[in-house]
């Protein structure tokens, strides 16, 4: 068997924190195009992502 369903659900949280850590630490040297791409990972990879773009200042609206 794979493991629970909980134990899928932890990895899957502790993978996207290691994730958002390494964009987080790349953030202070990304060109523009950069950051829109950073954008759009993070849109794809966690629901709370508008939180997070704002927070970062990665687009301008």
């Amino acid at each position: 068997m794979a493991g629970s369903e909980r134990q899928r659900e932890i990895r899957r949280r502790r993978k996207r924190r290691e994730t958002i850590a390494v964009m987080k630490s790349k953030l202070d040297k990304a060109t523009p195009s950069d950051k829109a791409e950073m954008a759009r990972k993070l849109r794809q990879m966690t629901p709370g992502a508008e939180v997070l773009i704002t927070r970062w200042g990665l687009e301008e609206r």
